[in-house]
């Protein structure tokens, strides 16, 4: 079972997926800058599905999105990669599980160097379609900014092309946010129909990311030292 939850005052989208029966559920945050909002849909959800939260998972620490403070018996999850503070931090190559299902890790750095995108498993007791979520690494007919927090435009088209076009094409994508309303994607849209993304040539992409002329993210000063401890700084300045 999957559902999404938006709070569209800055354009971010929530994902929680949960096994039907029993149920054991997980939540991709991208929350926006109400985190007690956000807590509040999730746990509302939660309760109206007879459910138990397991995990909150990040795929990157970041301005727009300050991290959900900690929920009683959720565990935070993000990658090594980011050197944020959270109970588990996963690489490449792991697996996270619910119930019988699993999400598998995916490096996708390029737009911050923590970048991480969530697949589901590919086995025949396994969600069909695939779905990826894919935070800001690949947007629905775009992708992140490339210009901040160890950014590689280099680096997010190889991500991209490497970890998430390998996909098959009727993969569901699920981005962080979209700028139109939109939630949901395909691989083998993206693959057509991104202007960015389509180009053959990495420097042609790069070209492209150096010239967006891009403003200074107006949440960064605040958002980046939340997410860095997945939200839980005023519990560790207590400790």
């Amino acid at each position: 079972v999957f559902e999404g939850l938006a709070l569209w005052d800055s354009i971010n989208a929530s994902f929680i997926a949960f096994e039907p029966s029993p149920r054991f559920p997980f939540a991709q945050s991208r929350v926006a800058s109400s985190a007690m909002a956000a807590r509040l849909l999730f746990r509302q959800l939660f309760e109206k599905e007879s459910s138990t939260y397991t995990y909150l998972l990040a795929d990157l620490g970041h301005p727009d999105k300050p991290a959900v403070a900690k929920m009683p018996g959720v565990k935070s999850v993000i990658s090594k990669a980011s050197k944020a503070v959270a109970d588990h931090v996963v690489e490449h190559g792991d697996k996270i599980y619910f119930g019988d299902l699993f999400l598998e890790v995916r490096a996708t750095p390029g737009h911050t160097v923590g970048c991480v995108t969530y697949v589901t498993g590919d086995g025949s007791d396994q969600p069909y379609p695939r779905m990826a979520f894919t935070g800001d690494a690949l947007l629905i007919h775009g992708c992140g900014r490339t210009d901040f927090q160890g950014g590689s435009s280099h680096q997010l088209y190889q991500s991209v092309h490497s970890q998430i076009f390998t996909l098959p094409k009727d993969t569901l994508l699920y981005p962080g946010h979209d700028y139109k309303g939109f939630t949901v994607t395909t691989v083998g849209e993206e693959i057509v129909y991104n202007p960015r993304l389509t180009k053959d040539e990495v420097e042609t992409f790069k070209d492209i990311m150096e010239n967006l002329n891009l403003v200074y993210p107006k949440m960064m000063d605040v958002a980046v030292p939340s997410n860095m401890v997945c939200g839980l700084q005023d519990i560790i300045s207590k400790v």
